[in-house]
């Protein structure tokens, strides 16, 4: 298996979690390969710091003895000299930098690329260097937040903070912005939670469906690649188990979805119309969560889970491999052998709390 987004702190988070602890937890839940998130702190946006991650990886790769690929993706700024230098970086250390990342909306880390302006800006300097790479998207459009109806007492507020229509038009841009540069490479939406955004990312464009504020915009006719992924817990999370205090466990960016999106989402994985599944582990110390409100938690440990999940719904066996290893292997150009190997159980135990224990029950 690979997971193609996670993230995996260390450096000025490693109270948060190490490398070394994070690649031997997605190794003990069977994954093969992992694609590492550039919103590290420092943040992986020049070469001095990602040359840097890619020897401080490979020393945990070596301390824990076991063959787990570790690819990363070069963070974007909106400097045309910066996103040059992580295009060279992508060509140069390929697939080492399997690919870039772009936050169309802030999430954690700070790193967003929010007025539209500088994201045109983005996919035309990206044309006009031909990259023809995975540029990963986080899709969330910061005008369509509600920022004022946060209440950490109502942990669930998250969810109107950051709604539906926000991740809706976001896709919408992205795909309108990369179509009108003649955009080269494959658009990857990341941690896709809405069924509008999957419908709109695969062209369906019935307005009549989409949530207020998310309007359409056509592409001009251009043909952009688009793939998308979902996360576990979109697929099985809903904004009812956030309304206790253990809620701001639960807090993520882009939010856990009402019923019945977490249904729906699963319906689209199933029917094709999301490419893989990808955790989005993005662990957080329970003081963190509590106290500081952090967005994002642990996924590597419930991959196993989710996978048997699937399996038990019918998903077959072929399309099992498809979503968790075939679909990305081809995206970004890769080839990572798929080991087979039988998960560690009780790997939830490796973290302060789990997110997922709110299935219990259920």
């Amino acid at each position: 298996m690979i997971d193609p987004h996670v993230h995996l702190r260390d450096w000025g988070q490693a109270a948060k979690e190490t490398l070394r602890h994070g690649l031997s937890v997605a190794w003990r839940a069977g994954l093969d390969g992992v694609f590492e998130m550039p919103n590290t702190d420092p943040p992986l946006v020049t070469r001095e710091t990602i040359l840097r991650r890619i020897e401080d990886a490979d020393a945990a790769v070596r301390a824990l003895g076991v063959p787990i690929f570790h690819g990363l993706y070069a963070g974007l700024t909106a400097v045309p000299r910066q996103i040059e230098e992580s295009v060279r970086l992508w060509r140069e250390l390929f697939p080492r930098v399997v690919g870039l990342k772009m936050f169309a909306g802030h999430s954690t880390g700070q790193m967003g690329i929010v007025d539209q302006r500088e994201q045109a800006l983005v996919y035309r300097t990206l044309a006009a260097l031909e990259f023809t790479g995975v540029l990963a998207v986080h899709c969330e459009k910061e005008q369509l937040m509600k920022p004022g109806d946060w209440d950490p007492a109502h942990p669930v507020s998250h969810a109107r903070v950051r709604p539906p229509a926000a991740e809706v038009a976001s896709v919408d841009d992205q795909k309108t912005l990369a179509a009108k540069a003649r955009f080269k490479g494959i658009l990857h939406v990341c941690h896709i939670s809405t069924p509008w955004a999957v419908d709109l990312l695969r062209g369906r464009h019935d307005g009549a469906a989409r949530p207020a504020g998310a309007a359409g915009a056509a592409t001009g006719g251009e043909t952009v690649r688009v793939t998308c992924g979902l996360t576990p817990h979109h697929a099985l999370l809903d904004t009812t188990m956030m309304e206790g205090p253990d809620g701001l466990l639960l807090k993520v960016n882009p939010p856990i979805r009402p019923l019945p999106m977490p249904a729906m989402m699963l319906r689209r994985l199933a029917d094709g119309d999301i490419d893989w599944i990808e955790t989005d582990h993005a662990p957080h110390t329970r003081q963190d969560k509590v106290e500081k409100h952090a967005s994002g938690f642990p996924g590597l440990a419930f991959l196993p889970r989710f996978v048997g999940m699937l399996t038990a719904r019918g998903f077959s066996g072929e399309r099992i491999r498809e979503i968790t290893h075939a679909a990305a292997c081809r995206a970004f150009g890769v080839d990572i052998p798929a080991a087979g190997r039988v998960p560690e159980p009780g790997l939830e135990k490796e973290y302060e709390f789990d997110a997922f224990a709110f299935l219990e029950g259920r």
